[in-house]
């Protein structure tokens, strides 16, 4: 009990430093579930940020074009 309580408290010290830094972060997840957080003021970063914009851009809703 006493590991699980120590995992859910430094789950919530991530969450409470997350939201006082307020910093867009992209999260990439491999094999065997294991995570890497790229924040966005890294190269890696812009280039996930640039290619999720792509993707939401191509992936979203369509737009009509403006009547002449």
């Amino acid at each position: 009990m006493d590991r699980v309580s120590g995992y859910a408290d430094e789950a919530g010290a991530y969450i409470r430093r997350r939201r006082h830094l307020r910093k867009p972060f992209a999260r990439v997840f491999g094999e065997g579930g294991r995570s890497v957080a790229y924040d966005a003021e890294t190269e890696e970063g812009r280039k996930l940020f640039t290619a999720a914009a792509a993707l939401i851009e191509v992936a979203g809703p369509l737009r009509q074009r403006p009547k002449k």
